[in-house]
Protein backbone atom coordinates (compact mmCIF):
# COMPACT_ATOMS: atom_id res chain seq x y z
CA UNK A 1 0.00 0.00 0.00
CA UNK A 2 2.69 2.40 1.14
CA UNK A 3 4.70 0.92 -2.60
CA UNK A 4 1.99 2.61 -4.40
CA UNK A 5 1.11 5.73 -2.46
CA UNK A 6 5.13 6.78 -3.51
CA UNK A 7 4.73 5.94 -7.18
CA UNK A 8 1.23 7.77 -6.90
CA UNK A 9 3.04 10.75 -5.01
CA UNK A 10 6.16 10.44 -7.65
CA UNK A 11 3.85 10.78 -10.88
CA UNK A 12 2.24 13.90 -9.81
CA UNK A 13 5.45 15.32 -8.47
CA UNK A 14 6.72 14.61 -12.12
CA UNK A 15 3.39 16.09 -13.37
CA UNK A 16 3.49 19.24 -11.68
CA UNK A 17 7.68 19.66 -12.55
CA UNK A 18 6.16 19.75 -16.23
CA UNK A 19 3.59 21.87 -15.97
CA UNK A 20 4.12 25.37 -15.84
CA UNK A 21 1.97 27.59 -13.83
CA UNK A 22 -1.02 28.88 -15.40
CA UNK A 23 -2.13 32.71 -14.77
CA UNK A 24 -5.10 34.94 -15.52
CA UNK A 25 -4.52 37.30 -18.48
CA UNK A 26 -3.48 40.96 -17.49
CA UNK A 27 -6.88 42.23 -17.58
CA UNK A 28 -8.74 39.38 -16.16
CA UNK A 29 -10.06 41.25 -13.06
CA UNK A 30 -11.36 44.19 -15.26
CA UNK A 31 -12.97 41.92 -17.51
CA UNK A 32 -15.03 40.01 -14.78
CA UNK A 33 -15.72 43.71 -13.13
CA UNK A 34 -17.53 44.66 -15.74
CA UNK A 35 -19.66 41.71 -16.74
CA UNK A 36 -20.63 41.91 -12.73
CA UNK A 37 -21.26 46.08 -12.95
CA UNK A 38 -23.57 44.78 -16.15
CA UNK A 39 -25.49 42.14 -13.98
CA UNK A 40 -26.08 45.00 -10.94
CA UNK A 41 -27.32 47.25 -13.73
CA UNK A 42 -29.71 45.13 -15.13
CA UNK A 43 -31.27 44.00 -11.61
CA UNK A 44 -31.46 47.30 -10.48
CA UNK A 45 -35.54 48.37 -10.45
CA UNK A 46 -36.72 51.97 -10.80
CA UNK A 47 -39.56 53.20 -8.77
CA UNK A 48 -42.51 53.42 -10.36
CA UNK A 49 -45.66 54.73 -8.41
CA UNK A 50 -49.12 53.07 -8.41
CA UNK A 51 -50.29 56.51 -9.13
CA UNK A 52 -48.26 58.88 -10.92
CA UNK A 53 -48.12 62.91 -9.95
CA UNK A 54 -50.08 64.20 -12.20
CA UNK A 55 -53.20 62.02 -10.92
CA UNK A 56 -52.77 62.70 -7.77
CA UNK A 57 -52.38 66.08 -8.82
CA UNK A 58 -56.01 65.91 -10.80
CA UNK A 59 -57.65 64.09 -7.81
CA UNK A 60 -56.57 66.93 -5.39
CA UNK A 61 -57.73 69.70 -7.78
CA UNK A 62 -61.29 67.94 -8.35
CA UNK A 63 -61.86 67.35 -4.24
CA UNK A 64 -60.84 71.40 -3.69
CA UNK A 65 -62.89 72.38 -6.58
CA UNK A 66 -65.79 69.93 -5.11
CA UNK A 67 -65.52 71.85 -1.82
CA UNK A 68 -65.71 74.95 -3.49
CA UNK A 69 -68.88 74.40 -4.99
CA UNK A 70 -70.50 73.06 -1.94
CA UNK A 71 -69.36 76.15 -0.30
CA UNK A 72 -70.73 78.49 -2.47
CA UNK A 73 -73.42 77.34 -4.36
CA UNK A 74 -75.82 75.28 -1.68
CA UNK A 75 -78.36 76.73 0.02
CA UNK A 76 -78.51 76.13 3.82
CA UNK A 77 -82.12 75.60 4.58
CA UNK A 78 -82.49 72.58 2.33
CA UNK A 79 -79.11 71.17 3.23
CA UNK A 80 -80.42 70.85 6.92
CA UNK A 81 -84.10 69.55 6.13
CA UNK A 82 -81.94 66.69 3.64
CA UNK A 83 -79.47 66.16 6.04
CA UNK A 84 -82.04 65.06 8.59
CA UNK A 85 -83.63 62.74 6.61
CA UNK A 86 -80.70 61.18 5.71
CA UNK A 87 -79.54 60.71 9.36
CA UNK A 88 -83.22 59.50 10.66
CA UNK A 89 -83.21 56.85 7.74
CA UNK A 90 -79.40 55.60 8.78
CA UNK A 91 -80.74 55.97 12.47
CA UNK A 92 -83.59 53.77 11.61
CA UNK A 93 -81.46 51.30 9.85
CA UNK A 94 -78.96 50.89 12.07
CA UNK A 95 -81.26 51.10 15.54
CA UNK A 96 -81.72 46.58 15.46
CA UNK A 97 -78.40 46.63 15.62
CA UNK A 98 -76.78 44.96 18.90
CA UNK A 99 -72.85 44.84 18.78
CA UNK A 100 -71.31 43.01 21.71
CA UNK A 101 -67.95 44.16 23.84
CA UNK A 102 -65.96 41.49 21.65
CA UNK A 103 -67.36 42.58 18.51
CA UNK A 104 -66.88 46.46 19.21
CA UNK A 105 -62.79 45.49 20.46
CA UNK A 106 -62.77 43.48 17.18
CA UNK A 107 -64.20 45.93 15.22
CA UNK A 108 -61.92 49.20 16.34
CA UNK A 109 -58.88 47.59 17.25
CA UNK A 110 -58.44 45.62 13.54
CA UNK A 111 -57.92 48.84 11.35
CA UNK A 112 -55.63 50.10 13.71
CA UNK A 113 -53.76 47.12 13.94
CA UNK A 114 -53.93 46.75 9.74
CA UNK A 115 -52.77 50.42 9.83
CA UNK A 116 -49.67 49.71 12.02
CA UNK A 117 -49.20 46.79 9.49
CA UNK A 118 -48.66 49.10 6.79
CA UNK A 119 -46.60 51.20 8.06
CA UNK A 120 -44.14 48.55 9.05
CA UNK A 121 -44.63 46.82 5.66
CA UNK A 122 -43.60 50.14 4.37
CA UNK A 123 -40.63 50.72 6.13
CA UNK A 124 -39.56 47.17 4.74
CA UNK A 125 -39.77 47.37 1.42
CA UNK A 126 -38.27 51.33 1.73
CA UNK A 127 -35.39 49.83 2.70
CA UNK A 128 -35.04 46.80 0.93
CA UNK A 129 -35.09 49.01 -2.15
CA UNK A 130 -33.43 51.58 -0.51
CA UNK A 131 -36.38 54.65 -1.87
Amino acid sequence: MRESDKNIEQFIDKMMAEEKLQSPSFDFTSKIMAEVHLLEEKKIKTYQPLISKPVWFFIGTAIVALIIYISLFSVSENNLEIGKLYTDKIANAFSGIHLSKTTLYAVLIVPIMVLVQVGVLKNYFDKKYQL
